[in-house]
């Protein structure tokens, strides 16, 4: 359960720098089709909650709080309030199960603020074990890094309590052969501190040997022997509260690590000790066919080695491809899972993307920071996929690429899916017929468009034309939008693209206003849009004529 000492600032300085959302989240408070009307006063501050989100043995009771004569309103879906949203009366909410409460306050009509906390809501089941698995940590400058990281830690602490394990899934640092192997020594003093002043002193933490690295030697050098215990390999096993965990080298897996591993699993799923648990594995690089990475996946050998072991449970990073896609899970012999980043994700490349600013840009890198939070039961893994930052920033300021979007963050700790629960009960046949994230069992359904239109045209602060596009709605995520626009009487397209959705960001835009680059004279246009799932399911073809 949260301590009180580390509640979340909802403070007014967060508001000016959430103004900065305009385009893509106050857009979809606006009467439709209606230019904006400047307001006198300030915006509402974000709403304040009763109770902080995290980790809780049971459902608990939450409370809104605004200022007087303001209109709270909110969502449980992880999207951003409406007028249309319920409106807080006074009554609890009673959250019962995991998920993200996201709340607004408007004056008048005038939209303020959003404000989400994650939750997660365990009725009193205690498990064997709790893991936060991160990777790629990517620091490299204690001024710079160290406010985020205590963000960071506060949001481990929310949601697992003490883990009895942090492990750290390699690329601790920026090292690109240019010599900064030392940098290892900041990692470990911001580890260090975060540890001691959350009461982590009993939480073991266990780190893997990335790319950005530098070397094994300075990799060993910068942290205590028993974080990374390795006997001259890169590769270790290691136990916590019972429960096997094994590292592997992947920048260097060779035949000898190959049949060192198989050997530590044949001797763990025979031991009856082991029966019922997994064996949670960490390497920084995912491995071939399995999650969604098709690009940077490497060692075969590792997929082959796994394949006999379906209690072994795959951890990797590497690609920082994002946890909201349901491809960062995979079964067929055994369970992968993509851990994201906890410094900037990504998304598949080959989509353009709205800017925080609300400009299209050929972008697939966003600011957005996650790991997960796993609990090990008797006979059943529970894997949650956390935001540590999930507010709306662009990966550019001031045309300079960064990712350290500084805290308070309004989405620290929110859940970027539904968690996903892994069986390892009984013997390996058994384990495999329980698997449901295998490729038979993708998702077939498409997206759906909601009632009415869901296309209009509206006029953009250049005067130029702008698509708004009201979200489709699917049971996993809509992935993207196909959209082209042609001029009325023409194929020749002003705008041909495929968009990509911004499901990184919590709360998620209800709307997406696409800048066209045309002027709004009354000129008529016609707008075609598909939307798409992660699987690659399409909902029917919306169109409309646009002026």
């Amino acid at each position: 359960m949260p301590d009180v000492d580390t509640a979340k600032p909802k403070s007014p300085s967060t508001v000016t720098r959430l103004a900065a959302m305009s385009a893509l989240m106050a857009v979809a408070l606006l009467p439709m089709a209606q230019p904006a009307v400047a307001s006198p006063h300030e915006p509402p501050e974000a709403p304040t909650f009763s109770v902080d989100g995290g980790r809780y043995e049971e459902s608990v009771s939450v409370r809104l709080n605004a200022a007087p004569g303001e209109t709270i309103r909110y969502t449980t879906d992880g999207t951003i309030p409406t007028k249309a949203s319920p409106t807080f009366a006074g009554k609890p909410i009673q959250i019962t199960e995991d998920m993200n409460l996201t709340a607004r306050a408007f004056k008048g009509s005038q939209p303020g603020a959003v404000s989400s906390e994650g939750y997660l809501i365990r009725n009193g089941e205690q498990p064997i074990a709790r893991f936060m698995i991160m990777s790629d940590v990517h620091v490299g400058d204690y001024e710079g890094d160290r406010k985020r990281w205590a963000s960071y830690f506060d949001t481990i602490k929310n949601v697992l309590g003490t883990p009895d394990a942090i492990l750290s899934n390699g690329d601790m640092i920026n090292d690109n052969w240019n010599g900064r192997g030392q940098d290892h020594k900041i990692v470990q003093r911001i580890f260090a501190e975060n540890l001691e002043r959350k009461g982590m002193g009993d939480t073991q933490v266990f780190m893997s040997y990335g790319n950005h690295d530098a070397t094994l030697a300075e990799l060993r050098a910068g942290y205590p022997k028993e974080w990374f215990p390795d006997s001259g390999g890169g590769y270790y096993r290691t136990e916590v509260n019972g429960v096997p965990m094994i590292t592997v080298n992947t920048e260097n897996y060779s035949t000898q690590q190959g049949a060192w591993l198989r050997e530590q699993l044949t001797g763990i799923t025979a031991d009856p000790g082991y029966r019922d648990l997994p064996v949670i594995i960490q390497g920084h690089r995912p491995t071939p066919g399995t999650v969604m990475d098709g690009q940077q996946t490497s060692n075969p050998r590792l997929t082959q080695d796994l394949s006999a072991f379906p209690q072994a449970i795959y951890f990797s990073g590497h690609s920082h491809l994002n946890l909201n896609d349901p491809r960062s899970i995979h079964q067929k012999s055994f369970t992968a899972v993509n851990d994201s980043s906890s410094s900037y994700i990504e998304i598949d490349h080959g989509y353009q993307m709205l800017t925080a600013e609300g400009q299209l840009a050929n972008r697939f890198e966003t600011p957005t920071a996650q790991a997960v939070a796993v609990e090990v039961y008797p006979g059943r893994t529970v894997i949650n996929r956390i935001n540590f930052n999930a507010d709306l920033h662009d990966i550019y300021t001031d045309g300079k690429w960064s990712a350290n979007w500084q805290p308070p963050y309004l989405s620290d700790g929110t859940l970027a899916g539904e968690a996903w629960e892994v069986s390892t009960r009984g013997d390996s046949k058994k384990i495999v017929e329980t698997f449901t994230y295998t490729d038979a069992n993708r998702n077939t359904s498409g997206p759906t468009w909601p009632q009415g239109q869901p296309l209009e045209a509206v006029a953009g602060e250049d005067g130029n034309l702008t698509l708004r596009i009201h979200q489709a709605a699917d049971d996993e995520m809509v992935h993207h939008y196909r959209i082209r626009v042609t001029r009325e009487g023409s194929n020749d397209p002003v705008l041909d693209t495929k968009l990509a959705n911004r499901f990184d960001v919590v709360p998620a835009p209800s709307v997406l206003d696409v800048p066209l680059p045309v002027k709004r004279d009354g000129s008529s246009f016609r707008a075609e849009v598909i939307a798409v799932d992660a699987q690659g399911n399409t909902s029917p073809a919306t169109v409309r004529a646009i002026a």
